[in-house]
C-alpha cells in the first residue's frame, strides 16, 4: 500500500511541474506579447510626434509669413489710413483697392 500510495504522490508532483511549467510558459508569452505591443505603440507615437513637429515648423513659417505680409499691406492700406475709419463705414472704392486682384 505504501508503494502505490508514494507512486500516486509522484504521478501527482509530475502533473503539478508539468502544469507549472506551461503556466509560465503561458506567462512568458504573454509578457513577450504585451512588450511587443509596447514597442510597437512606442514607434508609432515616435513617428505621430515626428509629423506633428514638421507641422509646426511649417505652420509657424507660414504665420510669420502671413505676419509679415500683413505688416507690409498695413503701410500701404487706405482703410487703415483714413481718419475716419471709427465712425463711418469705409467706401467702398478704398476697400476694392485692399483687396487682391
Amino acid at each position: 500500500a505504501y508503494v502505490l500510495q508514494s507512486h500516486e504522490e509522484d504521478d501527482r508532483k509530475v502533473r503539478r511541474r508539468e502544469k507549472n511549467r506551461v503556466a509560465a510558459q503561458r506567462s512568458r508569452k504573454k509578457q513577450t506579447q504585451k512588450a511587443d505591443k509596447l514597442h510597437e505603440e512606442y514607434e508609432s507615437l515616435e513617428q505621430e510626434n515626428t509629423s506633428l513637429k514638421r507641422e509646426i515648423r511649417k505652420l509657424t513659417d507660414e504665420m510669420k509669413h502671413l505676419s509679415d505680409v500683413l505688416k507690409d499691406h498695413e503701410k500701404i492700406c487706405p482703410l487703415l489710413h483714413c481718419t475716419m475709419n471709427f465712425v463711418t463705414v469705409p467706401r467702398p472704392d478704398a476697400l476694392t483697392s485692399c483687396l487682391p486682384r
